[in-house]
């Protein structure tokens, strides 16, 4: 049985839709009134396995799960192991490093040498600065990096950004943008050369009513 590792949260709608159109019925995983974290399809030929975000390459990448669908930031961030396989299109938002509206930074390369940046995102960020040549001390949060600069604690951050509002409501603006994350379909590479076909009918039919990106790894 094939198992697909989905995310909770804001990917989760637009997900079962897809794998809707492919057929495989994961709509339980909607029900406020479901507590169950692992679902059979209706035509009973895969399951799914509803995880957070950051949790769904880990999944895929030790084989517990044979496909996912994660946001590109996570991949970006924990650089696991997993076949890039199609660009789904939905959960759009930006990486981007932000900084104090009233500051005088108009990029990230006006950021003085060894400043403090808060993210949650250090890999991300930490490659980001290292092409542009430029040391900071990355300061990991796994809540509101927003506080950073808010508290003085920190220059600019590196954060997700949708539509603006958060950094507008808190005084902040972005000032130079990584990269664009859209939500990936994922696959376990083993799986995926052993494959005797149920997996790629599922992936081209995902590809098929998705007109997507396809990537080659």
């Amino acid at each position: 049985m094939i198992t697909v590792a989905l995310a909770k949260g804001a990917l989760l709608k637009d997900s079962v839709s897809r794998f809707a159109k492919a057929g495989l019925d994961f709509s339980n995983l909607l029900d406020k009134g479901n507590r169950q974290l692992m679902v059979p399809s209706a035509c009973g030929r895969a399951k799914a396995i509803l995880v957070r975000n950051g949790d769904v390459p880990v999944y895929v990448a030790y084989g517990q799960a044979q496909l996912g669908v994660v946001g590109y930031d996570v991949l970006r961030e924990h650089q696991l192991p997993v076949a890039h396989l199609v660009d789904l299109g939905f959960g759009g938002c930006r990486m981007a490093v932000a900084v104090k509206d009233t500051s005088a930074y108009k990029s990230a390369s006006d950021l003085p040498p060894h400043c403090r940046v808060a993210s949650k995102f250090t890999h991300c960020a930490r490659s980001f600065f290292n092409q542009l040549d430029l040391p900071v001390e990355l300061v990991h949060l796994t809540g509101s990096v927003e506080l950073g600069p808010i508290t003085g604690m920190a220059e600019a951050i590196v954060d997700l950004v949708a539509t603006g509002r958060t950094l507008r409501d808190n005084g902040l603006v972005a000032i130079e943008e990584l990269f664009y994350s859209t939500a990936r379909l994922v696959g376990n590479p083993l799986a995926l050369r052993l494959d005797h076909g149920d997996l790629q009918r599922i992936i081209d039919s995902i590809r098929s009513n998705d007109h997507p990106n396809n990537f080659s790894s």
